[in-house]
């Protein structure tokens, strides 16, 4: 069979369709399983983490990033090249802290709302992507970066746009290796 021009392009295209459907179902079921938003946003942020642990290696594989060298130069290898390689959006980054730990990936786009009007009212407190979070907090630890990462604003709560915030929780310094 002789590969057709833009095919992998359409692939790419419904296979995120179908992930974003899926995922759909998949916090609808978690809101009927749970009464608490906290315990969905919990198990949202579990599965995340699961994710990003076994997400790295692919990654890693596929994208041939070099080891980064700062926490500037991490939160643009995700914003750029992870996002963009996952869910095809490439968000942008701000650092938001004199000491150069903290970062705010700004998502004009959420690929992961495109089938979402807006939150049940009776779910103030749900965080429904919470799952990136815990994607890029579990890839992050494999690669020995602890990081909390936050959604800090959300369109589904009324925000003007998606922010993600990740704080690294060592200093730069203490990452280097002692011989």
């Amino acid at each position: 069979m002789s590969h057709l021009p833009g095919r992998k392009q359409e692939n790419h295209k419904i296979s995120r369709e179908l992930f974003v459907l899926t995922y759909g179902a998949l916090v609808a079921q978690l809101c009927k399983d749970y009464e608490k938003d906290e315990d969905v946003n919990t198990c949202l942020d579990r599965m995340g983490y699961g994710i990003g642990v076994r997400l790295i290696d692919d990654f890693l594989a596929r994208s041939a990033v070099k080891k980064c060298r700062s926490y500037s130069e991490t939160a643009d290898v995700i914003a750029q090249v992870a996002f963009k390689m996952y869910l095809g959006v490439t968000p942008s980054v701000s650092c938001s802290s004199a000491a150069g730990n903290e970062f705010s990936l700004i998502l004009d786009k959420n690929p992961l709302v495109d089938f979402v009007e807006e939150l049940p009212a009776e779910r103030t407190s749900l965080c429904y992507c919470n799952l990136l979070c815990g994607v890029i907090r579990g890839a992050l630890e494999m690669v020995h970066l602890a990081a909390e990462v936050t959604f800090l604003q959300d369109r589904l709560k009324g925000d003007a746009v998606t922010e993600i915030g990740i704080t690294f929780l060592r200093k730069a310094e203490d990452r280097k290796h002692k011989r």
